[in-house]
């Protein structure tokens, strides 16, 4: 089946880290769902408060559906030996608004640039493997403003559509904001559009 243009695969952030050895250094993997950098960087603070005592802690993340940025940090490893094989698993897994983060105890023995990389990236891939990976609609608000005398035929469409409600006024002057997925959009502002005494903006 084709998925839809509006549709996207993120995750549910993880409980707890997932515990991956490598001749006696421990990884610990973790999977968030995130919406912006703000965020991102509240996760990572956090992180490296609870883990005072680790080594590093390295991480990559994917923002957005239709235009998608992301960042890799090795945080202190070789270069591209942390950073992109934990993004190479946010690629294989298909999932954006995501920032997956592995945090490394180093245990005495070193393990060589494709250890690591072999390493987080098997980390990155129990942390997704973990997390519970869901499908989400990209919605677009829809703002409605309309008379009292109105109510009934623009509640019967957003009945009949089964859409959702963001926000609502119930006034003289009654003001709504309905979430819509964006390839619907189009059709259903329309339909509002054609109603008598009702004001559609976007």
């Amino acid at each position: 089946m084709e998925k839809k243009q509006d549709q996207y695969r993120t995750v549910r952030s993880s409980k707890g880290g997932i515990l991956y050895k490598e001749k006696n250094s421990k990884f610990l993997g973790y999977a968030f769902h995130v919406e912006n950098e703000t965020e991102i960087k509240q996760i990572l603070v956090a992180l490296r408060n609870e883990h005072l005592g680790a080594n590093h802690v390295c991480y990559a993340w994917q923002l957005g559906v239709e235009e998608k940025t992301y960042r890799a940090n090795d945080d202190g490893e070789p270069n591209h030996s942390a950073g992109t094989p934990i993004y190479g698993q946010i690629q294989a897994f298909e999932v954006t608004n995501v920032l997956v983060a592995v945090v490394r105890y180093f245990g005495g023995t070193k393990l060589g640039v494709g250890g690591l990389i072999s390493a987080y990236r098997t980390t990155a891939q129990m942390a997704l493997n973990e997390a519970k990976i869901i499908q989400k609609t990209l919605l677009t608000p829809l703002s409605l403003e309309y008379d009292y005398i109105s109510m009934n035929k623009v509640m019967r469409i957003i009945k009949k559509h089964s859409l959702q409600i963001e926000s609502q006024t119930m006034e003289m002057q009654c003001k709504l904001v309905l979430s819509i997925p964006k390839s619907d959009f189009h059709r259903v502002k329309n339909l509002f559009a054609s109603l008598h005494l009702v004001n559609v903006k976007d």
